[in-house]
């Protein structure tokens, strides 16, 4: 498992928007598996799961991104799983930490 966490300013849609073109077309193989919408006050969260297949693990990714918004600041936590090998401890991680360098590369240019 690996994590990511990025503070931005901007529109929580425009922002969650983006994010979520950035994903699909940073991979060839990545699919949008579902997402969540809720608000609280002023307060808005959404939650995303993808999925990509890994080349080097020979098997799919799995990444969550949470945003949480408030006003122009939106908070965002990506973690990803699975694309490990082995039964009892994780051999091979370079599928998810290479999901989340997709997304880090997108997110350095907002």
């Amino acid at each position: 498992m690996a994590m990511l966490e990025r503070t931005l300013n901007g529109n929580f849609d425009d922002i969650v928007d983006a994010v979520h073109n950035g994903i699909l077309s940073g991979s060839a193989s990545a699919s949008y598996e579902d997402g969540s919408n809720f608000s609280m006050g002023d307060v808005q969260v959404a939650v995303r799961m993808y999925e990509r297949y890994s080349m080097s693990g020979g098997n799919r990714v799995a990444m969550s991104v949470t945003f949480v918004g408030q006003a122009d600041r939106v908070h965002i936590t990506a973690i990803t799983a699975g694309g490990s090998q082995g039964m009892f401890f994780k051999l091979n991680t370079f599928g998810e930490e290479s999901f989340l360098d997709t997304l880090a590369v997108f997110l350095d240019r907002l």
